[in-house]
């Protein structure tokens, strides 16, 4: 009659696990691609020298920031 109802419960469990991990990692790769995605619409709009540089995740981020300081310092003073 097939196999035993332990096994068939076992092979569930497992489908299942494996259905779970690939959405996860369909998820994870998504995010990746979006986080991706965004540090390169930054990267466009923050001045580089030279143009054809690209500048690492936490460079793009730690130049933002500071990029942004800057801007509101001469706003402050100006």
């Amino acid at each position: 009659r097939g196999a035993p109802r332990a096994a068939r419960t076992a092979e569930t469990a497992q489908r299942i696990k494996r259905s779970r991990r690939l959405k996860a990692n369909n998820r994870e790769r998504n995010r990746m691609h979006n986080l991706n995605a965004a540090l390169d619409a930054l990267r466009d709009v923050l001045p580089t020298f030279p143009e054809d540089a690209k500048l690492t995740k936490i460079e793009t981020l730690r130049f933002a920031h500071n990029y942004i300081w800057a801007l509101t310092e001469t706003l402050r003073l100006a």
